[in-house]
């Protein structure tokens, strides 16, 4: 918005009015006056051509031109400052006189007589106006009609038509204009005198005050307004010179009171600034012990666990060597002391790590599903021993494939659900996992632990994150522990960018739950298709605990198969099912008996039967599937553990797989690749009786120390401690000085296996490693056993051969598929790499590249890459240049694009390939 100063304020109310009014009247009498002449004009016309219409019927009667021209002629003489032309018309619109001969007679003439009315006719043309009026014959009237007696002469006998000039008028209207502008601007020049004079005599004064407050405002408080005003101006004057006295009395007392603060803040400055010295030195001691203190509690922490596990497990070894009823209460008794020992101590070290800020938090996939079922599969004995039914349902929309930290989420639900087996006496623990929201890459994950225990007092729950404090001492003292769990517990989900919360009320249980942001793997592979086989399968379970039947009827929902679900056996709806799965109720936990009654009507009722035991009841889930039980499974049911089960009763009974003869031999098996751990563990599980299977040299080391070992397949290719040097710190183990080491790699290139052995190797497998060619090396070291020779290889190497495939996934279809879709998830990542390295004419990466894909495809039934891979490996390890070697990549390049549309094409059919 625009501001004005008075001066422009005040000019302006004066002047626009008077410029308003002035113009307003100055319109008005120009208008009325413009008109005013106009129509003089038109009444001196009249007052012409009437007189002449009726002085001319005489004339027009008798025809006589030269009596009518006279008229004519004398009106124009006499008029001739506004008349141009008087002329006039006979009855046939003809010119019968006209007073100027100069001026074009059509200008005058009207197209039509019929419409010439009694009166005067006015029309306007340019400059000029045309006034017209009929001649009328005296003898006849125009309200007589036109039959009655008609006069011999006719009417009318034709009309007069004159033309006057409008410039005469015209320079007089301008006159007027000219003199009313001249009043005007005289007006307004008067105006502008008594503004003039009234702004001098207020405005002035008015700028005085204005000077003399900004200066005050500034602090020249000795300014006054001066000079002589009138009315209210004066007494304005003398209020803020009254102002200014004031002020500059007042001003002078508040300085005589700074000056006085001012001193006295100025001693207790210098009291503070001392006390504030010795603060702050007293905070760095307190911090430094602070600090001190943390890595007191971490060091110590971590030396203890190092001794106390060596005493838990020397107690579990122990406890697996003969011993008497009351050692072996002695050493459960030792077993038990020292694990609760390690958790305080765990608890302690956490927190100190918290308390330190050295809790570095792990950003790596992990599947969302298993690691919980890990988290309950080792919580649940503890809940089961209590009689506590322990169940999880987790939606079936929360994604699987996470980025994270693991084991602080599974540190997290192992004190949640501790606190609720410890604080609860019976009835159930429920767990359930929800989303909350999902965004691009991105979800929020809502985890609920319920139980029904004891529950919480509103006067307790305010202590219940603060360190080292329990509800109360006497819970404390009941059912032990440091009262840091939930303090650890509340910071690692805020480290992850949540919170945690929960609502209870006492003896009616509680709820905790908290909510974390997690990133989802782009990259996870999926199978769609991997339940197919599923389909149309009828499927029974029978659940006596309603939340662990709807945690698992939700699971199921997700499954193609039909589900049937009642709390017995006799509920159910049909005879005969494919799949029973029948929870065994955890209060049954003691009764480690079932009848075989009860045996015999479950399968009866189904071609595979699948039971869901308190964890107590799993040590004699031998026994049972001796009995007919397809499956055992420890409660509480989880997606995890119960598809895998029950495919593989499927896979069992389709294939119908015979039971393998296993030889009585232990075999470790060591190798960092997880794909070929997974192959070597399944393939010796047909054919020996245990195995111990390592993904590095730190835990083969660690196992061979505690075992008793027959023989040792050794990956050579590892980080950290690779296989030789692992195999030469096992040698050095006096237990195992004789035990045969069996190298395994993909490296079977010329000379390697001579060096093996030099190397302290007792043989050599060759990768992709063969059913019968392992089945021929262990029985080396097995005499008696007779393995069956091997199949004839094709001579031409195929890009994909589905019988090698299954041969070397130990005749299991399933398995074989894993191995291959892993195969495919891994080529792109290799394409990438192989088309850089070209492109760059570098080989930087190329040959650890090569070799995983080496070992990959050694054992998913892709003879030809596994063929290129290794003139490859071997090209590069002898130090060739990438552009000898660039045929063979472009070749590894097409050959990639052969497997991937072969593969792909079949298993989207649900085929097996050929």
């Amino acid at each position: 918005m625009t501001k004005y100063s008075l001066r422009a304020r005040m000019m302006i109310l004066i002047l626009a009015p008077t410029l308003m009014i002035g113009l307003l009247l100055s319109t008005f009498f120009v208008v009325h006056r413009y008109n005013e002449l106009q129509h003089q004009l038109i009444d001196a016309g009249a007052n012409i051509i009437e007189p002449l219409a009726v002085s001319s019927e005489y004339g027009m009667t008798f025809h006589s031109r030269e009596s009518v021209r006279e008229l004519v002629s004398l009106l124009h003489r006499r008029h001739s400052d506004i008349v141009r032309a008087i002329t006039v018309f006979d009855d046939q619109n003809q010119v019968f006189v006209t007073s100027n001969y100069h001026l074009n007679p059509d200008l005058l003439r009207t197209p039509d007589t019929t419409k010439l009315l009694p009166g005067i006719a006015i029309e306007r043309s340019g400059n000029a106006m045309i006034l017209r009026t009929p001649i009328v014959s005296e003898s006849y009237y125009p309200d007589e009609s036109p039959g009655q007696d008609a006069k011999p002469t006719g009417n009318p006998l034709g009309y007069v038509a004159i033309e006057l000039d409008l410039q005469s008028v015209r320079l007089q209207q301008y006159k007027e204009v000219f003199v009313s502008t001249l009043l005007l601007l005289f007006c307004l020049c008067i105006a502008m005198l008594f503004a003039y004079r009234l702004m001098r005599d207020v405005t002035g004064p008015i700028r005085n005050m204005v000077s003399t407050v900004d200066r005050i405002r500034r602090g020249q408080l000795d300014s006054r307004v001066e000079g002589y005003m009138l009315g209210e101006l004066d007494m304005l004057k003398n209020g803020i010179n009254s102002m200014a006295m004031s002020l500059t009395a007042y001003h002078e007392e508040m300085q005589q009171n700074i000056d006085q603060a001012t001193y006295d803040l100025r001693e207790t400055l210098e009291q503070m600034e001392i006390q504030n010295v010795e603060l702050d030195l007293a905070k760095k001691r307190a911090q430094e012990a602070a600090r001190i203190k943390s890595e007191f509690l971490a060091n110590m922490s971590h030396e203890l666990r190092t001794p106390l596990n060596g005493v838990i497990g020397f107690t579990r070894q122990t406890l697996k060597t003969p011993l008497s009823g009351t050692q072996r209460d002695y050493l459960h008794t030792i077993e038990r002391s020292a694990n609760n020992l390690l958790s305080i101590i765990n608890d302690v070290l956490d927190f100190s790590k918290l308390e330190a800020g050295r809790l570095i938090l792990e950003s790596i996939p992990f599947p969302l599903r298993t690691t919980l079922d890990e988290t309950l599969v080792l919580l649940a004995p503890s809940a089961h021993e209590k009689g506590l039914e322990l169940t999880i349902h987790i939606q079936n929309d929360v994604p699987d494939n996470a980025i994270g930290d693991p084991l602080r989420l599974q540190q997290i639900i192992t004190n949640l659900i501790g606190n609720a087996i410890k604080f609860t006496e019976r009835g159930n623990i429920d767990i359930r996992v929800e989303k909350r929201s999902q965004s691009t890459g991105k979800m929020e994950l809502e985890v609920q632990v319920h139980d029904t225990g004891i529950g919480i007092s509103e006067k307790q729950q305010s202590q219940l994150f603060q360190a080292f404090r329990q509800a109360d001492a006497s819970i404390s003292r009941r059912h032990g522990g440091t009262g840091l769990g939930l303090v650890i517990t509340q910071r690692l989900v805020n480290e992850m960018g949540g919170e945690i919360s929960f609502h209870s009320r006492l003896n009616h249980g509680s709820t905790f739950w908290f909510h974390i942001s997690l990133e989802l793997n782009p990259n996870a592979a999926s199978d769609p298709r991997a339940l197919a086989c599923l389909e149309g399968k009828r499927f029974a379970y029978v659940e006596a605990n309603p939340a662990a039947a709807a945690a698992t009827l939700d699971m199921l929902s997700t499954t193609p198969m039909h589900i049937s679900y009642s709390t017995n056996i006799n509920g159910l709806s049909e005879p005969h099912y494919d799949i029973l799965l029948l929870g065994i109720p955890v209060s049954q936990r003691h009764n480690h008996d079932m009848s075989q009654e009860l045996i015999n009507a479950l399968l009866a009722r189904a071609d595979c039967v699948m039971v869901a035991v308190p964890s107590q009841m799993q040590l004699y889930a031998e026994e049972l599937k001796a009995r007919g039980i397809g499956v055992c499974l420890t409660k509480p049911v989880s997606l995890t553990r119960l598809l895998p089960a029950v495919l593989e009763l499927h896979a069992r009974k389709i294939y119908d797989l015979p039971e393998r003869h296993r030889l009585p031999l232990t075999v470790m098996a060591v190798d960092d690749n997880p794909a070929n751990l997974k192959l070597i563990g399944a393939l010796l599980e047909e054919q020996v009786e245990t195995i111990l299977l390592c993904d590095s040299g730190e835990k083969a080391l660690l196992l061979a120390r505690e075992n008793a070992l027959d023989i040792i397949l050794m990956d050579i290719q590892m980080p950290e401690i690779d296989g030789l040097r692992a195999s030469e710190m096992i040698r050095q183990l006096p237990q195992h000085a004789n035990t045969p080491i069996v190298a395994v790699t993909a490296h079977a290139i010329d000379g390697e296996r001579e060096q093996l052995m030099k190397a302290g190797m007792n043989d050599f497998l060759a990768k992709p490693i063969d059913e019968v060619k392992l089945s021929h090396l262990l029985a080396r070291y097995a005499p008696g056993i007779q393995p069956t020779l091997p199949a004839a290889l094709p001579a031409v190497l195929p890009s994909l051969d589905w019988q090698l495939a299954l041969r070397q996934a130990a005749n299991k279809p399933a398995l074989a598929r894993d191995l291959l879709q892993m195969l495919l998830d891994f080529l792109p990542e290799v394409r990438q790499l192989v088309e850089q390295r070209l492109a760059e004419n570098s080989a930087q990466g190329l040959g650890e590249m090569i070799h995983k894909l080496h070992g990959s495809a050694s054992y998913s039934g892709v003879p030809r890459m596994k063929q290129l891979c290794q003139h490859l490996e071997h090209s590069l390890r002898q130090g060739s240049a990438l552009a000898e070697l660039e045929p063979e990549l472009l070749e590894l390049l097409d050959e990639m694009e052969n497997v991937e549309s072969l593969a792909k094409a079949h298993l989207q059919e649900g085929e097996e390939p050929v």
